[in-house]
């Protein structure tokens, strides 16, 4: 409790995360490379976005049937 809330703040936040282990290093590139890919595809018009209120409908009709 000597530590001020902003360095609390950062040592939860490490302690939590040392939870999963170690990051490895293939996954995190491999989670850089589909975000580059999906910002590519948005950025060229392939990829199409819909609005949050549409793919909660589409969500619920899918549950209902």
């Amino acid at each position: 409790m000597g530590l001020s809330e902003r360095e609390r703040a950062k040592l939860a936040s490490e302690l939590v995360a040392s939870l999963d282990g170690p990051a490895e290093d293939d996954v995190s590139e491999a989670w850089d490379i589909e975000i580059c890919r999906r910002l590519n595809e948005i950025e060229s018009g392939k990829a199409e976005l819909l609005d949050v209120d549409e793919v909660l409908a589409l969500a619920r009709e899918r549950l209902r049937s």
